[in-house]
């Protein structure tokens, strides 16, 4: 199991500065970093340093070269033009990052982004719609990462406002000028991350564009531009397989969609033929989830296995590992002295004394007043590394928390610059896991049994859309874990106590819309209900060899999901966002 002290050097100190390396193209490339078979995903305000730090401390040294890490994305003009942003994004060394022709040293040693001892290899993600925007803010982030990657998959609503991400996709020519201009002037790799279009061979032909502007690398997620939010759903391994057996051999490609937990990977690796495969939310869940699981018995204290041989990471070490992270690398200081992390049979005197009351005044008051009273220990931070805290604590520990309310509570009312808050907040989730801990012991695992029965029962399609669900046991009636409409199985097969990181599994789209979670507009209810009369009609016409009185029966039109907010702003409801935990139900977290 892997220390903090892991470097994932690839061969350069860390007091050299930049190196020029020769550039190469491709598989070529691949391999010279070391052919990584797992990559942590670019995401929005979450895949900054201290992150890709905690993922890649859960690898042993000897692992560090199978996992590729790429930074969260940027704006390409904003980098260009503005340095405010830049030096808010992107902290490579401890001047700012000044301009496209630094190669040297008088930016001054590696800092934290890209820094050879600690964060390689490493690929800088930008949107962009401007091709001398994006050469420019390329050129300036070089020196410091293995390869710059173009986003070509955000589905966001400020993507098709801003004409970038997965809103380039009709603009093939854009496209190909976008890479083609770093793969002819950028002294470093270019690679592209791309959704899956409506077939198979419009997909293809949009990856033969990517890759003949230069694009050494093809990440391609497996989900369509309005797969998003609620509308997520399944990303489709089979399109990747397709452009795996339709592009030349030695094309490089990762695979995006559908990795929940660690074994989830090598299905990926083998249903697509990919050379990677990348996660995004199932590692903001599951830091570890590139690590594999320790055999039985050598779990340590940080790892726990229940009665059943299921387990996982606990959030109390995982919490601590991150927190140590951040003390010791970002804001430089030594972490504090902690106990040993709780197992059954130590000493529970600690879990008496007074300290959760003292937590407790944390919570006490408006968050506003609290910063003032705390004076400049509380002050925002504007790294990248301190505001991206509390929205990972709240993914992290997102089962956590729908057990233990108000720690999700003070979590929220923490200011994310408050590292004294915070380490309070660790403290109360420690002792909580403890007393799990402790109850499991005692009831020989009944203490947890229960949990998860609540999980969303799906109604078959048809019931949920009003269609009669016929008789009793007949069409309609679908057992949940049977159905592939249904994520009740998931939900089962990644359950895990609430003390250990895990998975968080989304409704698919007919279960949301069943739940009331997405709501169907009014056009889409009168296309319905004039499909039911049609439905009526038919049936009524409809003799016994399938012919109408006056001839083919009339073509039914299904009964559909709502459009996605890309094709019919006003199709979609979302749910109201938690006033004291806004984090709970954003779905803006991933780029693409």
């Amino acid at each position: 199991m892997a220390s903090l002290s892991t470097s994932t050097s690839t061969g350069t100190s860390a007091s050299t500065g930049p190196e020029t390396r020769p550039k190469l193209h491709g598989r070529a490339f691949y391999e010279s970093l070391g052919s990584p078979k797992f990559v942590v995903a670019p995401m929005v305000d979450q895949s900054e340093f201290a992150w890709r730090m905690l993922t890649r401390s859960f690898l042993a040294p000897q692992d560090n070269a199978k996992l590729l890490a790429y930074t969260p994305m940027f704006h390409a003009r904003l980098f260009d033009e503005t340095p405010k942003y830049r030096d808010s994004h992107f902290q490579a060394t401890r001047q700012p990052v000044g301009g496209p022709d630094i190669a040297d040293d008088s930016a001054g040693p590696p800092f934290l982004d890209g820094n050879p001892g600690l964060d390689r290899p490493l690929f800088v993600q930008f949107c962009a719609n401007d091709p001398e925007h994006l050469l420019r803010a390329a050129q300036m982030v070089a020196p410091y990462c293995d390869a710059v990657d173009l986003n070509l998959g955000c589905p966001q609503g400020i993507a098709r406002k801003g004409h970038y991400g997965a809103f380039l996709q009709e603009d093939q020519k854009l496209i190909y000028d976008l890479i083609n201009i770093l793969h002819e002037n950028l002294s470093i790799p270019v690679t592209a991350k791309i959704r899956i279009l409506d077939t198979k061979e419009d997909t293809l032909a949009y990856a033969k564009n990517v890759l003949s502007a230069g694009a050494s690398i093809l990440t391609v997620h497996g989900r369509r531009r309005e797969q998003k939010g609620h509308l997520t759903g399944v990303a489709d391994w089979g399109y990747i397989r397709y452009l795996r057996e339709n592009l030349p051999r030695d094309t490089v490609i990762f695979a995006n969609g559908n990795i929940l937990q660690h074994g989830d990977m090598e299905k990926c690796l083998e249903a697509t033929g990919a050379d990677a495969v990348m996660s995004a939310e199932g590692n903001l869940s599951d830091p570890s989830i590139f690590a594999a699981p320790p055999a039985p018995g050598q779990e340590g204290r940080e790892y726990w296995r229940g009665l059943d041989g299921k387990g996982g990471y606990r959030v109390d070490a995982v919490f601590r590992r991150y927190l140590d992270i951040l003390h010791k690398y970002v804001l430089e200081q030594e972490p504090p002295k902690r106990r040993p992390l709780f197992v059954a049979g130590d000493d529970v005197a600690w879990l008496n004394d007074d300290a959760e009351a003292q937590g407790g005044d944390h919570e006490e008051g408006p968050a506003r007043k609290k910063v003032k009273q705390n004076g400049a220990a509380s002050a925002r931070s504007t790294s990248p590394n301190i505001v991206g805290v509390r929205p990972h604590l709240f993914h992290l520990l997102r089962h956590f928390i729908s057990t233990h309310t108000d720690i999700r509570d003070m979590l929220a009312r923490t200011n994310p610059g408050d590292m004294a808050g915070v380490e309070k907040v660790l403290d109360m989730v420690e002792r909580r896991v403890a007393q799990g801990l402790l109850d499991y012991e005692r009831t020989g695992g009944k203490s947890i049994e229960g949990e998860g029965e609540s999980a969303p029962k799906f109604t078959s399609p048809a019931t949920a859309t009003g269609t009669p669900r016929g008789e009793e046991g007949k069409e309609g009636d679908v057992d949940p874990e049977d159905d592939p409409e249904s994520s009740v199985a998931t939900v089962k097969a990644c359950k895990r106590p609430w003390w250990i990181v895990q998975p968080i599994v989304r409704p698919l789209p007919k279960e949301a819309l069943a739940k009331g979670s997405i709501k169907m507009s009014k056009k889409d209810k009168k296309k319905q209900a004039q499909a039911a009369v049609s439905t009526t009609v038919a049936a009524e016409s409809i003799d016994g060899n399938g012919t109408g009185r006056d001839g083919p029966a009339p073509k039914v039109e299904e009964a559909r999901l709502p459009k996605s907010d890309e094709e019919e702003a006003i199709n979609i409801q979302e749910p109201l966002i938690h006033p004291t935990a806004p984090e709970l139900t954003t779905h803006a977290l991933v780029s693409g």
